[in-house]
């Protein structure tokens, strides 16, 4: 008799999405005692060499979540496609790793029928679509979709092959401001907002062979909040049996269990907060682009000069060609340090959570990663919207036009496309931010949000409700 459940987790190597999939994991062992075990297989690519450590830190007092390594690949793919296009990339990654998933999925079903435990399903990765016929349908396994994007990407997921058939694969994008009209958005999406991806041949190649696959999907997993996004969850509650159920299930934040720096960048973050004890409530603005996101010498002289122009105490977290620095002097006006002193802090890493959640904190100046966005909402900081790369800017779009919980600094930006964002347009957003107007009416809303998150999350909250539902099925299914 079948006395505990097990769930497998197959996560892309990237620590923004380890990091949501494993706090996830941990969500569900402490929602439901059903569910005994949770196995995350590791996947390993050389453009996330740490990610195998990140991974053991976060799970390292969680005894139930147990991390199986697959073998390295002999054969990955050119590093030079993840630089032309990541998601090809990764897409041709997991091509190349299904054999070893296949293998290690099938050894721990046949391990766990031994020890009378039942795997009830595999919880995959958006970017892992492809295992949904290749690994769950052989093995007789229902696939869960966990989408680490809001409803509004999966709202263009859904719609990018009815656009597919009707363009065909010559990337008619007309222009960057052509409207599209997306099911799920309550205004028309120019299409300058979508992934930049979707202009690069073998990168939208990838997208055409992901998006189709979330319909073969048993559930899709949002991290994403009911009442955040209620327009775009309502659109997808009404597709009934055309579209696999939406679950919105988060926030999913790493609050605790982050992955411990190294010794140089704790005692950074220990001279961050006290500089921060220091300032008065609300007067700090902070300005931090996410693991990827860099500047320029040129488009840091920009900020710098928007720093002084405006005269608001700030924390920059500056990286400068994917390489974090401390150590500023080479991209920084001259002088500028001494002009600032007393107002400003410049670092490289910062302890991003420790950062947003201090009562010194007023505004945020962010890549609107997703993460990074839940982050902000949490702990109620209003955002000035500056994407860099990857989905940030259909959520800044989502953020400022749709939702209206952000300021727009620039919100179509791409950082491979060049372009330098001038001082007048930083200083302008940073005021609003900082000053009132239209970043009052952001404050409010964001706050409203705030509380909606933290309520979300409780018992009889609609995420809690949502993942109890989840269960549920996962249990039905196995039971019969």
């Amino acid at each position: 008799m079948v006395k505990e459940t097990e769930l497998i987790f197959i996560p892309v190597p990237s620590t923004g999405h380890l990091l949501v999939n494993i706090e996830f994991a941990k969500r569900l062992l402490n929602l439901d005692p059903r569910i005994n075990t949770i196995t995350i297989l590791q996947l390993h690519a050389p453009t996330s060499p740490n990610a195998a450590v990140f991974a053991r830190s976060l799970v390292a007092s969680h005894p139930q979540i147990r991390l199986h390594d697959l073998p390295v690949l002999h054969d990955p793919p050119p590093l030079d496609l993840f630089h032309r296009a990541p998601e090809a990339y990764i897409v041709q990654l997991v091509k190349r790793t299904t054999p070893l998933i296949r293998e290690a999925v099938s050894s721990i079903v046949e391990s766990s029928k031994s020890n009378s435990v039942r795997v009830a399903g595999l919880v995959i990765d958006f970017f892992c679509n492809t295992l949904i016929n290749d690994v769950g349908f052989e093995l007789n396994l229902p696939s869960y979709v966990f989408l680490t994007c809001n409803a509004r990407y999966l709202s263009m997921m859904k719609y990018l092959p009815e656009r597919h058939r009707r363009v065909g694969s010559k990337l008619e994008w007309s222009s960057g401001d052509e409207e599209l009209a997306i099911p799920g958005f309550v205004n028309p999406v120019p299409a300058k907002f979508l992934p930049s991806g979707l202009f690069n041949g073998e990168a939208y190649e990838a997208y055409v062979e992901l998006s189709p696959r979330f319909g073969d999907a048993k559930g899709i997993l949002v991290n994403s909040v009911e009442e955040i996004e209620p327009y775009t969850f309502g659109y997808f509650s009404r597709q009934g049996e055309d579209y696999p159920p939406v679950y919105p299930v988060g926030p999913i934040l790493s609050l605790e269990d982050r992955a411990s720096p190294n010794d140089e960048e704790a005692g950074d973050g220990d001279r961050i907060v006290r500089w921060l004890d220091d300032q008065p409530e609300c007067s700090v603005v902070f300005l931090c682009f996410g693991s990827r996101g860099s500047v320029d010498e040129l488009q840091a002289k920009e900020i710098a000069q928007a720093l002084e122009v405006v005269g608001c105490r700030f924390l920059w977290s500056i990286r400068t060609g994917f390489v974090e620095t401390t150590d500023p002097s080479d991209v920084l006006p001259e002088g500028f340090m001494g002009r600032v002193a007393g107002r400003g802090l410049v670092c490289g890493w910062a302890p991003q959570v420790e950062v947003l959640e201090h009562k010194a904190i007023g505004g945020f100046v962010s890549h609107c990663g997703w993460n990074s966005t839940l982050e902000s909402l949490w702990f109620g900081v209003p955002v000035a919207a500056w994407p860099m790369y990857a989905e940030q800017q259909l959520n800044a779009f989502t953020l400022v036009k749709e939702l209206g919980l952000a300021v727009d600094l620039r919100m179509d930006y791409v950082s491979g496309r060049g372009g330098l964002v001038t001082c007048d347009e930083i200083a302008r957003a940073v005021r609003c931010l900082m000053e009132g107007g239209e970043g009052k009416r952001v404050r409010v809303k964001v706050k409203e949000m705030c509380d909606a998150a933290r309520k979300a999350v409780m018992d009889g909250g609609s995420s809690s409700l949502a993942t109890a539902r989840f269960i549920d099925e996962l249990m039905e299914d196995g039971s019969g």
